[in-house]
């Protein structure tokens, strides 16, 4: 339970509802308390004073007994009302700012982290867990309560009943202690593996829906339903050994309770005989002992939440402690003159153990255009990477306005960028909005969209929409072409009016006279920024003002396009393949 204790900042935060909680559950226990004892003075004085001479006599003395009691049970479930709408509320409250505390964290958390998890894992963590932490603040933290001050009120007015009677009856109590006890940990083990594998089926269902053109593609419905069947099978196979504890649990405390009332009819039978108390004593005995059944078996089922809890925060804490290995050094202000340098920088992916980069210089100067070009693999978009800090690389430095990556505002930098990465990401959303996406403002001009769509050849493409700019994108922006899809992503970038510009192989799905359209009208002010395009196409790249040639993660090539094709080497070679190929 011990991972639970994160969760005490919020307690503090709602004191309020928490302490008010508290209250309303005191005065509707009260209420509840006074209802036996009203019972036993009521059927005490039947069995000795009072006279009934006639029915209209049995009549008001029933509708006296009758309507105090109804009062008693109207108080206690008003403040029983209250009392829920504070502790539940709460627990509500309590909810809404953790998933929002476990989704900023996980926006803060670095590039590789994500690399290392799961989607469907980090959305089990803010949504099945954070439901199972809900339950523990709400329903878990109510019934405790309720349970110990019941408790405290019943067994009090117990003892003022009769000592030796209440010692009998609450005698089955240390065993049920015992079985809470020892069930706990079979409970906590049982809810870790339950959600570590509705984490897995999350991860294969999210998968699935991501990746359903292939699979349709390559006709393997059956095979990933199976795997999914395999995993939902062992879900529910783990679920009901949880079940079956809890359903084995619950009528053994249920049977306890019922051995406590036999022990105060037949006890409290002996001692009324004896007149040691009396026949209104036993009846409230009862009561009370009855009214301590559903706090005490609401025992088990309180304790399964609180162990799947413990169990589900335990998770969340693990990336809540985590700490990015990405941060931002400093907020003074920064501002990008267009200088770039890499001196010696060699980096290994530490989630692969791959040396993308080694041992890579080259320098950048305001207005310049930076071409990289090289086969799969050979570490052209990790450059990238390195440069916006997706990464730190191992050696080497990487400089920008000749001061160190790791020392600049890295918000102020990446603010002034703008990055279109090779694999475009389109949000469910307006072609509007995805525009406007990497602006703070979000208040842009139609002219602005129009101007910035045209410069990429795709305005035309969104007339033909109906609804046009307010056209909605499926997920990841499937109703549109690759080439649009691409069109957009560069739109998106140059409304943000940026000072670097990177294009990361983002020309691909787009055919050679679009391409030459759009590289045309971005080269119309490339000087006002620094550019660097990373392509495997050379009609791409051979405009640039230097072009690098990757291998391995390091530079065998460098030149512009005129003098790489006299040296005759690699590059040349590529481009006569891709000449032939055209």
């Amino acid at each position: 339970m011990k991972s639970l204790k994160y969760l005490n900042k919020y307690f503090v935060k709602y004191k309020w509802h928490f302490l008010l909680g508290i209250l309303f559950t005191i005065i509707s226990n009260y209420f509840g308390v006074q209802m036996p004892l009203y019972v036993k003075t009521t059927v005490d004085n039947l069995m000795g004073t009072t006279e009934i001479n006639s029915l209209n006599d049995a009549l008001l003395l029933s509708l006296q007994i009758g309507g105090i009691y109804i009062l008693l049970s109207i108080g206690k479930g008003f403040f029983l009302f209250l009392m829920r709408q504070t502790l539940i509320v709460m627990s509500r409250l309590i909810e809404f700012d953790l998933k929002n505390e476990i989704y900023s964290h996980y926006q803060k958390l670095d590039l590789a982290f994500f690399k290392r998890n799961a989607t469907g894992d980090l959305m089990n963590r803010i949504s099945e867990d954070v439901s199972q932490v809900r339950m523990y603040l709400g329903p878990g933290i109510m019934y405790t309560i309720n349970l110990i001050v019941l408790v405290a009120m019943i067994v009090t007015q117990m003892v003022k009943i009769s000592p030796t009677l209440t010692f009998f009856v609450l005698l089955p109590l240390p065993i049920m202690s015992f079985l809470i006890y020892w069930v706990s940990s079979k409970m906590n083990l049982m809810s870790t593996l339950v959600q570590q594998e509705q984490s897995r089926l999350s991860t294969i269902a999210q998968e699935t829906f991501a990746g359903i053109r292939v699979i349709k593609a390559y006709n393997r419905d059956k095979e990933v339903y199976e795997k999914f069947e395999t995993s939902a099978n062992e879900y529910k196979t783990r679920s009901m050994k949880l079940v079956i504890i809890n359903a084995l649990f619950m009528p053994t405390i249920i049977f306890l309770i019922g051995i406590s009332t036999l022990v105060a009819i037949y006890l409290g039978g002996l001692m009324t005989y004896e007149k040691q108390i009396s026949l209104g004593d036993i009846v409230a005995f009862i009561f009370f002992v009855n009214n301590l059944t559903w706090p005490f078996a609401s025992i088990g089922w309180v304790t399964s939440i609180n162990q799947r809890a413990a169990a589900s925060q335990k998770r969340i804490n693990e990336f809540l402690e985590t700490e990015p290995e990405i941060k931002n050094p400093t907020t003074c202000e920064f501002n990008f003159d267009g200088r770039i340098e890499f001196k010696n920088v060699t980096f290994t992916y530490p989630n692969t153990g791959i040396k993308a980069i080694e041992n890579l210089s080259f320098k950048i100067n305001k207005g310049d255009t930076l071409a990289i070009v090289g086969k799969t693999g050979s570490g052209k978009s990790t450059i990238l990477n390195l440069l916006m800090r997706q990464y730190d690389c191992d050696s080497g430095e990487i400089l920008v306005n000749g001061i160190d990556v790791k020392k600049i505002n890295l918000d102020a930098f990446r603010e002034q960028s703008g990055v279109i990465p090779q694999d475009v990401f389109l949000f469910s959303d307006s072609i509007a909005n995805n525009l406007k996406f990497g602006l703070k403002n979000d208040k842009v001009e139609l002219a602005t969209l129009i101007e910035a769509t045209k410069r990429t050849h795709v305005y035309h493409n969104i007339e033909e929409f109906p609804d046009q700019f307010e056209t909605l994108l499926g997920e990841r922006g499937v109703n549109l072409s690759g080439g649009q899809k691409q069109r957009i992503s560069i739109a998106r970038a140059l409304i943000r009016n940026p000072k670097l510009l990177l294009l990361d192989d983002c020309l691909s799905a787009v055919d050679t006279e679009t391409e030459e359209i759009i590289l045309r009208n971005l080269n119309q002010d490339a000087n006002k920024r620094t550019s660097i395009i990373v392509s495997h196409r050379i009609s791409t790249i051979r405009n640039a003002n230097h072009i690098l040639v990757l291998d391995k993660g390091a530079i065998i090539e460098s030149g512009t396009h005129q003098s790489l094709m006299e040296l005759n080497k690699k590059y040349a070679e590529m481009y006569q393949k891709q000449l032939t190929e055209n």
